[in-house]
């Protein structure tokens, strides 16, 4: 693993681990008054195409990244759908 591998990792980390105050805070209040449904849809489309693109490269980084990104924010549409 070189470098810039490991920058995508850490890059992934970051900015995948950002989700994850907000998803849980979400599932412990029960409300998702202020979130966006169109917004986290429209982002985890986004990040499903990344996936896919990451795939195709073989790129360890993005398709981590965007696996878990698409994982929290499915959880995320999912509450909205729920405590609507």
């Amino acid at each position: 693993m070189d470098g810039i591998e490991i920058l995508g990792l850490v890059a992934a980390t970051f900015t995948t681990g950002s989700f994850v105050p907000q998803v849980y805070k979400t599932w412990k209040d029960k409300s998702t008054k202020d979130i966006s449904l169109t917004m986290y849809s429209v982002l985890l489309l986004g990040v499903l195409m990344w996936l896919v693109y990451g795939s195709s490269l073989g790129s360890l980084p993005i398709i981590v990244a965007n696996l878990t990104t698409a994982i929290l924010l499915l959880i995320m549409v999912i509450l909205k759908i729920k405590h609507k």
